[in-house]
């Protein structure tokens, strides 16, 4: 089939490389922001399949004007602060000279109803609604080792369509879940607000394991080992991040509200994510007394969570303004988000942007995890202990063992241990 796709979400990326490696003609429009994030995404397994994919001639970018007219499936992943644009594409698409009805997927994060309303732009076509399902860090995996695909559409006819789409990934009928738009478009809040409520949860939890003496990873291997209960989304930290996740969420929250029910479970999961975020930097404050000016802070991570560079909601922001709020300079490594980190503070004497880990802690009063990427895991502590200014480890993700830690001369605060 060809097969014209909109937007510049890692959704969109995702879905032209797997979609070409599968055979379709993919054409990415529009070109500028398919050449940008050639090169750009924040997922390097995707930027490989890509590059192969335009190397083989199934994938190209194009502009819409240069679309041929016989594109069988228009796919659109628009983010919410891009649904005005989007909008606008499509009555771009409606000026096109083309054979309707087509099949349209909406794969975008508008919330509810946000297929009626692009529907309404071409009301003849045959429209779905095809949730973002998306994780950054295992972004092709988590879309084709789905076991079960949720697709909002009930026509008979163009479930057939669909199938037959996506049958190179899906070949089977029972991967497939359908149900009416409106629907599926609750369901994928839903499940972002489940996920949210099992880690908000495990937080609260390590709150008072901590104040009791009791190890929060302890409690954690326990449920996790319950078949009822399983071990995602089951780890305690620092808070979880993300644009798409933190967006869905509060989108929940509000729909619920307008219905005239209101969430104190919602409300409570948000409000204990953003504490969180605060978490080390009181644990940092209360070690040293509230005496923090002139002191320098090494964090390790900036991005929501490990291989990706996304910084949307990540705790590293509500770290930084605490640090800053109190005199603390802070020298800051990321393997890949420092140049969001860049764009977002751009140069402060207080910011020091290091490109390797350990040039981050020289001097520093204190190490903060925030990111458990893999390259953190096993530091260097001999070097840590004769370049730190004072050993303290605050660890954000549970990461290392509280006992070895402490017994090459730090002092060890964790989340909940």
């Amino acid at each position: 089939m060809k097969v014209a796709i909109f937007g510049k979400t890692l959704y969109a990326g995702v879905m032209a490389a797997l979609l070409a490696e599968c055979g379709h003609q993919v054409y990415w429009c529009d070109a500028r922001q398919c050449e940008l994030f050639k090169q750009h995404f924040p997922d390097e397994s995707v930027n490989r399949l890509l590059e192969k994919q335009f190397a083989s001639g199934f994938l190209a970018c194009s502009e819409l004007s240069a679309l041929p007219l016989d594109i069988d499936v228009y796919f659109f992943s628009f983010s919410p602060a891009e649904e005005a644009a989007g909008m606008a594409l499509l009555q771009q698409l409606a000026q096109r000279t083309i054979i309707h009805p087509k099949l349209m997927i909406n794969a975008s994060t508008l919330g509810l109803q946000g297929t009626s309303r692009l529907r309404q732009i071409l009301p003849s076509d045959d429209w779905i609604y095809l949730p973002d399902i998306i994780q950054e860090g295992k972004a092709l995996n988590s879309f084709s080792q789905v076991t079960q695909l949720i697709v909002g559409g009930t026509d008979a006819a163009v479930q057939k369509k669909v199938r037959e789409f996506l049958r190179p990934l899906f070949p089977r009928e029972q991967q497939y879940l359908f149900m009416p738009v409106l629907d599926a478009e609750f369901t994928k809040l839903s499940i972002s607000g489940m996920l949210a409520t099992r880690i908000s949860y495990m937080n609260d939890l390590a709150v008072v394991a901590e104040k009791l003496g009791i190890d929060i990873s302890h409690v954690r291997q326990g449920m996790a080992a319950d078949s009822r209960i399983g071990a995602a989304y089951l780890y305690p930290g620092a808070g979880f991040g993300g644009d798409n996740f933190s967006h869905d969420i509060l989108t929940l929250s509000d729909t619920v509200s307008d219905t005239g029910v209101k969430s104190r479970l919602l409300a409570q999961v948000w409000e204990i994510n953003e504490q969180q975020k605060e978490l080390l930097f009181r644990k940092l404050w209360n070690y040293y007394h509230g005496d923090l000016a002139g002191k320098t802070v090494a964090i390790w991570g900036a991005s929501f969570k490990e291989n990706t560079s996304n910084v949307q909601q990540s705790p590293v922001h509500v770290m930084l303004k605490a640090l800053w709020a109190q005199g603390v300079t802070v020298k800051l490594h990321d393997p890949q988000a420092l140049p969001e980190i860049s764009a977002i503070y751009g140069q402060r004497d207080d910011l020091v942007l290091c490109n390797n880990q350990y040039e981050a802690v020289k001097d520093a009063h204190a190490l903060c995890l925030l990111t458990a990427w893999k390259q953190y895991w096993s530091p260097d502590y001999k070097y840590l202990l004769q370049h730190m200014q004072h050993p303290l480890v605050l660890d954000g993700r549970n990461i290392y063992d509280p006992e070895y830690v402490k017994a090459q001369g730090f002092a060890y605060m964790g989340v909940g241990r």
